[in-house]
């Protein structure tokens, strides 16, 4: 079936809409330029994109947002995990773990206000520096969105460096502990970009493809879910076998470096089903983008992470 643009561009006659009003079909049913074998297939080109409002509960001035939700459970996950897995010395070997329950309580405030200023700090830096250089208030505007993850993880590593420091255990533990909890949480925010038709994929005819509200016309991949899948459901399984079945928690710095590899990894992958911000766009040869550029570090990282992490 051709698509949208084709059909405004070349008037080809028995085109269909991708979101073909109904007086419109009437129209063309009655001049005889309607396939309906095509218009009954209609529903494979692209799935109807559910109507869930990116807002849960509007109370008085104050929002709460499925992407804000997200990030609160994220973080309270990872702190329950957390917590479960310095808790059983059977993943630590004899000497057990050196971190203990109340760090990781303790740890929770850290961790959370070093993945907000880190993202949103990294945002600004990355992505649309010369937006907020022109416009220094637009850095407090939160609500508007503007969220990195490389930025996030900058953030929370700088505050494990110095909460690890200042209570007298190894980083790398915790590195491991705290990358080990983190997917669960990238998986939700990533569907709640799904949810606010935010960060969607490139056009393409998959039949899963959405048409999303301000994506435009054409169907595009659900690249959201992707990432959700492969950075949430798929790394956390993996970190899981690594630190429950392979035990990799007593080699310090292993599982830190699975999970940022593997992110990496996933990012990477992902990025070439993922339109490109319009502001950037792509860097160079019609496929590079920067969410590469900033992914390829941490596959390098992560993998010396992992190789030398037996020598501590």
């Amino acid at each position: 079936m051709p698509r949208n643009h084709e059909c405004k561009a070349n008037g080809a006659s028995g085109c269909l809409d991708l979101v073909w009003p109904r007086d419109h079909m009437r129209r063309a049913q009655l001049a005889g330029n309607l396939d309906l074998s095509n218009y009954l297939l209609l529903p494979l080109a692209a799935l109807p994109f559910p109507q869930i409002d990116p807002v849960i509960v509007q109370l008085g001035p104050l929002a709460i947002h499925w992407y804000g939700l997200g990030y609160v459970v994220g973080l309270l996950f990872a702190w329950w995990y957390a917590k479960r897995m310095v808790s059983d010395d059977r993943l630590w070997g004899p000497s057990g773990s050196p971190i203990s329950a109340v760090d990781i309580d303790d740890f929770l405030l850290w961790a959370a206000a070093g993945v907000v200023l880190g993202g949103r700090l990294g945002y600004i830096l990355f992505y649309d520096f010369a937006k907020y250089a022109a416009n220094l208030a637009g850095i407090f505007a939160v609500r508007e969105g503007g969220m990195s993850f490389h930025g996030g993880l900058a953030g929370v590593t700088i505050a494990m460096m110095i909460f690890a420091r200042r209570r007298g255990f190894s980083a790398w533990s915790l590195f491991d502990v705290i990358a080990a909890s983190a997917p669960v949480g990238f998986g939700l925010v990533r569907v709640t970009n799904f949810i606010n038709s935010e960060l969607w994929g490139r056009p393409t005819d998959v039949p899963w493809a959405f048409v999303f509200p301000n994506g435009g016309p054409e169907p595009r991949h659900p690249s959201q879910l992707y990432e959700a899948a492969l950075e949430g459901l798929v790394l956390f399984v993996v970190l899981r076998i690594l630190t429950h079945s392979a035990f990799k928690l007593r080699q310090p710095g292993f599982v830190a470096g699975a999970m940022i590899a593997g992110y990496g990894l996933s990012r990477i992958f992902v990025e070439f089903f993922r339109q490109p911000d319009a502001h950037i766009g792509y860097l160079a040869g019609g496929w590079l983008t920067m969410g590469m550029i900033l992914s390829t570090p941490m596959v390098l990282l992560g993998i010396w992470a992992m190789t030398s992490a037996r020598s501590r």
